[in-house]
């Protein structure tokens, strides 16, 4: 999940000369290490109700949304990690996946800083477009991006279908109406079928096509299949009553979605949670017509990498 800078109580605004004299560095492969410490120095302080993170954690997090260790960065005071950047990295760009700097160090410029380093380096390297995807709440992360030259570009709405939601639209046809058969689809069956890849609608970062491809053992499917081909499909991790995908392919395909959401509900997923939806993916009129509640958004801060 893209996270952005952990909001602080911390005391008013300190001499940037503090942060000059810290120290700060990107990561090799070999500071998986280095970088679980500091994100466990910096960011659990801000969110303790969540598992401090590990080596294993981490490692799934370069499997599935492409984190790479050069992309991260630590700032220093001392031996101390006081400030760490996490950044996943694919072709389209860099997401700033997640940022924080420990409470006893902010309002240094700390954060500033290891954005505009990062920033730096995509420059020359590439590629240049970096982007964050921040909770509305925190506002701190917000006032971070704006201060160093992002600019919002959409608004991602997360949504929740509750145990005793219901549905407004059609009941669910029968599995052998004419309308076609609900069966079961893979990540392999889409790739295979052309549904997967350009052209799709914009979805956030873990949403994506590679992230969907990187953890396909644990996505399970759902699919209308008319008249030999499909023209519905949802995604969904049945663990974590997350859905990752709900497509409809044909005109009025609302209908279908209708009946693969009664059919996941039948099949014990009372709750399901849809994060960071962009409007353009789904519209709001259809997610409430299936039962879809607005559970708070994100916003996605942009910029083009510039050097100095």
């Amino acid at each position: 999940m893209s996270e952005g800078l952990c909001p602080s109580d911390s005391p008013a605004v300190r001499s940037l000369s503090l942060a000059r004299m810290s120290a700060y560095r990107f990561c090799r492969t070999d500071d998986i290490g280095l970088l679980v410490d500091a994100l466990n120095r910096c960011w659990t302080p801000y969110f303790p109700d969540e598992p401090p993170t590990d080596a294993a954690a981490f490692k799934r997090s370069i499997r599935d949304l492409q984190v790479w260790c050069s992309s991260c960065m630590v700032a220093f005071s001392g031996a101390d990690p006081i400030g760490v950047l996490i950044g996943a990295k694919r072709s389209s760009g860099t997401l700033i996946h997640r940022i924080a700097v420990h409470p006893d160090h902010v309002r240094q410029g700390h954060g500033r800083h290891l954005l505009t380093s990062l920033s730096s380096k995509l420059a020359i390297l590439g590629p240049p477009r970096i982007v964050a995807e921040v909770p509305e709440t925190r506002t701190a992360a917000q006032g971070l991006f704006a201060a160093s030259g992002y600019v919002e570009e959409a608004v991602l709405t997360d949504y929740v279908l509750d145990s005793d939601a219901e549905t407004t639209g059609h009941e669910p046809a029968p599995v052998d109406s004419a309308r076609g058969m609900v069966i079961p689809v893979t990540i392999d069956d889409l790739v295979a079928n052309g549904l997967l890849g350009d052209p799709q609608p914009q979805v956030c970062w873990e949403r994506s096509v590679e992230t969907l491809m990187a953890r396909k053992a644990e996505i399970e499917g759902l699919a209308i299949a008319a008249e030999e081909r499909i023209e519905a499909y949802i995604l969904y991790i049945k663990d974590m009553g997350e859905l990752l995908a709900v497509q409809a392919l044909v005109e009025g395909g609302e209908i279908h979605l209708t009946r693969l959401i009664s059919h996941l509900r039948s099949r014990g997923l009372k709750s399901l949670r849809f994060p960071k939806v962009y409007p353009a993916e789904v519209s709001s009129e259809i997610l409430r017509t299936l039962g879809f509640r607005s559970a708070g958004n994100h916003r996605l801060y942009a910029t083009t990498a510039q050097s100095g």
